[in-house]
């Protein structure tokens, strides 16, 4: 129902590069132009290989995407910041001293963590991936939105 979804939504991890990244993407997949969606992490990783290969296969292209710093956010206008880690939900709950923003904590596996073969890491990336859309999906309302 997009009458009842926020202007903007922030997604926030550890360092930007896997479950925030995926998190973003869904949405916007979900709810295209509808809300502003960007995501940023305590600190800035770099792109992850297999985040970007398992989105792809749900035709969501986050290959562009470069992590970023909460701190280096030029725009801190968010009716939502939904952390996927405990430390980026204290720097979330920091936010929420200056500025009036919601804020959601839906823990969130690391797969990056995983260890095994590429067949089980790739599993752990899609298991994640899956939930956050079903968590996205539960959340925001399921209206038009593809499910995976």
């Amino acid at each position: 129902m997009s009458g009842d979804l926020p202007g903007a939504v922030l997604f926030a991890c550890n360092q930007n590069s896997v479950r925030s990244p995926m998190a973003s993407g869904l949405m916007k997949h979900f709810y295209g132009r509808r809300l502003f969606v960007q995501s940023a992490g305590v600190r800035a990783g770099q792109p992850d290989a297999f985040a970007i290969m398992i989105m792809e296969e749900l035709g969501i292209d986050i290959s562009p995407h470069a992590p970023i710093n909460i701190d280096e956010l030029f725009d801190t206008s968010f009716d939502v910041v939904i952390s996927l880690t405990p430390e980026a939900h204290h720097k979330a709950l920091e936010m929420t001293r200056t500025m009036a923003v919601e804020c959601e904590y839906w823990p969130t596996f690391d797969p990056s963590l995983t260890e095994g073969s590429r067949d089980q890491v790739l599993h752990s990336y899609r298991q994640v991936r899956d939930l956050l859309s079903k968590k996205i999906r539960d959340r925001f309302g399921g209206v038009g939105a593809p499910v995976v």
